[in-house]
């Protein structure tokens, strides 16, 4: 003999469909309780530490408009009155070649933010390895009554 699955009917698929309910209705819960808990929790760092930094394009703004700010109000007594003008001028140029890679390309500076970030960190790994050595190669001589001196330093 061989088994049969009793065909369905819409009375079986009736309770499926409410345990389907249910766990749609479960899932939004989660989904809505996940995000008023992230939405609290950024409105506290909002208030404990400001508002949070924009991104990388954004900075750069900021950074060359405070940069124009400063130097506007610069006033040399070597150079008189030109300083300022000069200055400002400069930087207007610079604002002026600067503002149209960040509109078309605002991720690179993302991007750009994040390899330097990567390349502080491997250079950090670098020298505190180095140190490492060095502190190591320091107290064995110190251990064995030697004074290490000084020490050739490889830069490659």
């Amino acid at each position: 003999m061989s088994e049969e699955l009793p065909p369905s009917d819409a009375a079986d698929r009736e309770p499926v469909d409410a345990v389907d309910e249910v766990r749609a209705t479960d899932a939004d819960a989660w989904a809505t309780a996940v995000a008023e808990d992230l939405a609290a929790e950024k409105a506290r760092r909002r208030t404990q530490y400001g508002p949070p930094p924009g991104s990388a394009a954004e900075e750069l703004r900021k950074l060359v408009d405070n940069v124009a700010e400063k130097l506007s109000g610069l006033q040399s007594p070597l150079l008189g009155g030109i300083a300022g003008p000069a200055a400002q001028q400069v930087v207007q140029q610079a604002k002026a070649a600067v503002e149209p890679v960040i509109e078309r390309n605002p991720d690179v500076f993302d991007h750009l933010a994040a390899a330097g970030g990567e390349l502080l960190a491997a250079y950090r790994s670098a020298v505190q390895a180095q140190e490492q050595r060095w502190s190591r190669r320091d107290d064995t001589l110190r251990d064995k009554g030697e004074d290490p001196g000084p020490e050739r330093i490889d830069l490659d």
